[in-house]
């Protein structure tokens, strides 16, 4: 009973982690160790760092109000809430397509070009809404957690095996920094590492829903809920370390490019397993990699399908818990119809597609967690769930650093 407490408390963090360890962590972490080894570890370290504040104010607010942050900004005035939703709507079927995309590849490494990879895309995105309105959060919370501890074993052995192939010198090679092709990279690396920042508001309304099904009277304290998510965090940014590592090892001493498309990449991805772990444990880790994709985009269709509904639930002078099961699926089936065309007729280049995806989110990073710092400053919350100095200073560090890092993307291009 005590285990199972716990799994639950940890629930919207295991949550956060699968959803995250997706296209961030399989695809361009694993370029970033092909493309300039150990060189973008910092970057990768550093992403995770400023961005944490963001995504704990999402917690601390719904730990403290029973609320999601939609609430919050609702609170700041409708203009804060106008603008997330003018953000991250049109983001959300090209992340999709992304996603699906990124899975279909996988898939058709293990059992072959069975069909085109935007017909596969599709049906993976149309099986995982299916399992997802059929199942719910219970499925997504359990699934999630078996799947994720399938991959980051399997993971962490590769890692360790092809530790003795890095080029650590390529750790304190700085050269990437004098090229704008490079520069452009780290934004796409940041922007979906460990998510993008919109999913703090997802995050929120999992720790909603979970706390909804905790035992009556068992609602954690705020100490217990924000190490419930800190944890997996960790986790999640040395996830990140390892994939940059297991490309760093394996192909970035050999100068094997990555391939743009989704097939080609995925079994260049599954290639660094069999290098180091052989063809049986290989295939093992390849479904372990697929079940996680799977995940992340179980976790994708439920995190902006609920944003969707929640908003219009406040929109109508609701509260952001009280959308119906109607709301939640109807705004799933728009997404996938929309995410669907984008697939059949944006889809081409996979790692140019991430690349597009991941910058555009990087570019709203910073006001996603400018918002997030005035609900947690301005919004009524108890004294002892508001930051503090520390961590108010944090984040504000973090809104320059990526303010100042989307005004470069843009000069850059």
């Amino acid at each position: 009973m005590k285990n199972e407490l716990l799994r639950r408390l940890a629930g919207p963090g295991l949550i956060f982690t699968g959803a995250a360890i997706g296209t961030s962590h399989l695809v361009q972490s694993t370029r970033a160790g092909a493309m300039f080894g150990l060189a973008l570890v910092v970057v990768i370290v550093f992403a995770n760092v400023l961005k944490y504040p963001a995504y704990r104010f999402g917690v601390d607010f719904a730990h403290a109000r029973g609320r999601s942050l939609l609430t919050g900004y609702r609170e700041l005035g409708n203009w804060a809430l106008i603008l997330f939703l003018l953000l991250v709507t049109p983001l959300v079927p090209i992340i999709w397509a992304a996603l699906g995309a990124a899975t279909a590849g996988i898939l058709t490494v293990i059992v072959g070009p069975v069909a085109p990879i935007p017909v596969l895309a599709a049906a993976v995105i149309l099986a995982a809404t299916a399992l997802l309105l059929i199942g719910g959060y219970s499925l997504l919370d359990r699934v999630n957690a078996w799947l994720l501890a399938f991959l980051t074993i399997a993971t962490l052995i590769t890692t360790a095996t092809v530790l003795p192939q890095v080029q650590w010198a390529t750790l304190v090679d700085f050269s990437w920094t004098r090229e704008a092709a490079a520069l452009l990279f780290i934004v796409a690396l940041a922007g979906f590492m460990p998510n993008p920042m919109d999913v703090s508001v997802a995050l929120s309304l999992w720790k909603v829903e979970g706390d909804r099904q905790l035992p009556q009277g068992a609602h954690p304290p705020l100490s217990a809920a924000r190490s419930g998510f800190l944890w997996p965090y960790v986790l999640t940014a040395f996830m990140a370390v390892c994939f940059c590592i297991m490309g760093a090892g394996v192909m970035h001493p050999d100068g094997i490019a990555p391939l743009p498309d989704a097939p080609g990449f995925a079994d260049q991805l599954v290639g660094l397993y069999r290098a180091a772990l052989g063809e049986w444990a290989a295939l093992l880790a390849a479904l372990a990699a697929l079940s996680v994709m799977l995940t992340t985009v179980i976790a994708g269709v439920d995190a902006y399908s609920r944003i969707a509904a929640a908003s219009l639930a406040i929109f109508q002078q609701r509260e952001d818990v009280s959308y119906t099961r109607r709301e939640y699926a109807g705004f799933c089936l728009l997404f996938v119809v929309i995410a669907l065309v984008t697939i059949f007729t944006l889809l081409r280049d996979l790692t140019g597609f991430l690349d597009f995806v991941t910058s555009a989110s990087f570019v709203i990073a910073p006001v996603v967690a400018l918002l997030n710092h005035l609900v947690v400053t301005r919004c009524e919350m108890p004294a002892e769930a508001r930051p503090d100095a520390v961590i108010k200073a944090w984040n504000w560090i973090a809104i320059a650093v990526m303010g100042a890092l989307a005004a470069m993307y843009f000069a850059l291009t």
